[in-house]
Formats: structure tokens, sequence, C-alpha cells
């Protein structure tokens, strides 16, 4: 399929990049589970090596020749100016290409557990940029699995991929159910909770001696993690701290303990 120069932007083509949020490209019509967008060639460039399915790319007049060396011939590729671009998306193509990719199936908790040692748990955080902090730090530091739960901000969300760098689409991740049997299958698979909180009977990250399999919980910003989490916990972990200061941002909180924990 040749480049295809853009000359019209109501083209029904252009329909993922027209302004779409996350929310809506998650529901896109006829895909069987959504799509996301991979924004510059390295991003897309991690998406195809992890097996992930490009729908089509919109690229700038100089990325183009980059763009088709990475989907090949058969998707289709968006190109034209600059301001023709950042009209129909709403922001500046700064990295040269953004692309439609289609969301894989999520794998199942179990299959994730199965031959992991240490996973990271995140509950309700909803910020996206904290959550691709910490999967970046996931895969530099050294975790085997991301588990999210049904509130946590999805790790597919645009600016969540591109905070990681492309690692939310190397690092394996699901989602998780309730604490209950979310539990159930840790406990089933040997590992052990340690959930990251401040408590009078918080054991400190210097005298933790983590277990051959743990499960670290972070929870949501401000609120910290929920009476469930630390009542599914076998251990409440706390970073020392000096200068009066009881807290860190989470992403920061997930990057130390990993580092600690390694």
């Amino acid at each position: 399929m040749s480049v295809i120069e853009i000359a019209d932007l109501s083209d029904l083509r252009l329909a993922d990049y027209s302004h779409q949020t996350d929310v809506a490209l998650k529901k896109s019509r006829g895909t069987e589970h959504g799509l996301y967008i991979a924004e510059s060639a390295l991003v897309l460039q991690r998406a195809l090596a992890a097996g992930h399915r490009a729908r089509s790319v919109l690229a700038l007049g100089n990325t183009v020749d980059e763009a088709r060396a990475l989907v090949g011939a058969e998707v289709p590729i968006f190109s034209g100016p600059s301001a023709l671009l950042e009209e129909l998306t709403g922001y500046l193509l700064h990295r040269g290409l953004i692309a439609a990719m289609h969301r894989p199936a999520l794998a199942s908790v179990p299959s994730l557990l199965e031959n992991a040692r240490r996973v990271i748990i995140l509950e309700n955080v909803a910020d996206p940029t904290n959550v691709g902090a910490i999967f970046r730090s996931v895969a530099a530091i050294g975790a085997d699995a991301v588990f999210v739960t049904p509130r946590c901000s999805d790790p597919f969300y645009r600016r969540a991929i591109r905070v990681s760098m492309g690692t939310v689409l190397q690092v394996p991740w699901t989602r998780l159910g309730d604490w209950p049997s979310a539990r159930q299958l840790l406990t089933a698979s040997g590992f052990q909770i340690a959930a990251l909180a401040l408590s009078a009977d918080a054991v400190s990250l210097r005298d933790f001696e983590a277990p051959e399999k743990l499960a670290l919980v972070l929870g949501a910003e401000g609120e910290g993690l929920t009476p469930e989490a630390l009542a599914n916990a076998d251990t409440v972990v706390q970073i020392p701290m000096a200068h009066g200061i009881d807290s860190l941002n989470v992403a920061a909180t997930a990057a130390v303990a990993m580092w600690a924990l390694a």
C-alpha cells in the first residue's frame, strides 16, 4: 500500500487520530479489544516487537521511510504537513509519527504469576504519568509483572505509554479482580504480599527480609492504600525518611522499594 497524502481531514480513515480520547480509542469499532496510540518510532518498534499490530501510521514527511521500514507495505501510512497533522490530532507530532495500534488481549493473572518472583500491584493509581514512570522503573530495575486494580489508570493510555518510553508494551501486565480473589491467586502461587504504607506496625524497608516470591503493593496518590489492601497484606513496609518527610511520590516509592528488594 502506498503512502497516503492527506488532503481532506474528513477522511473516515483518519478517525483514529481526530482528537480521540484514550477512552474512545479503547472502544473503537471494528476492533476486538480497542486501540491505543504509540508515539515515536521507538515506541512503535517496541510495540511491534511485543507482537502488537498496527492499524495505521500518521507520519510527517521526514519519518515516512522510517515508518515504512517498521510496519511494512501492508499498513497504511498517512502523511501531511505538520500544521495539518496538528489540526487533525490536536497536538504537535514532535516525535515525527504516531500509530494506531490494536490492543492485545490481556493475559490471565495465573499465567503471569507462574514463573514470576517479584511482582508489582498498583491499586487505584489514577495518574497515567505515575503509571508510566512505574513501568519504566519496573523494566529498568527488575520485576516480572505488573498487576493493576479495576480503578487504576489504564497503562495503555497515551501519556502512560509516552512516560514509560514504551516499556508498558514490554513489561507483562494485566488487571486484578477484587482483593479476596487476588489474595487467593497470589497465595496459591506462593507469593507473600507486602504493602507500602505508613502504619504504626510497619516494618522499615531496611529491615524487611524479602521472601522468595513477593508482591509489592502501591496505592493511590494522596489516599494511599485502601483498608482492603492493607487487610490482605502479609506485611506493611515503609521507607525510612529524614527531615520530617513522611512519604514519596508513588513512582519514586516504587523505584526505591524495587531497588532495595532486587
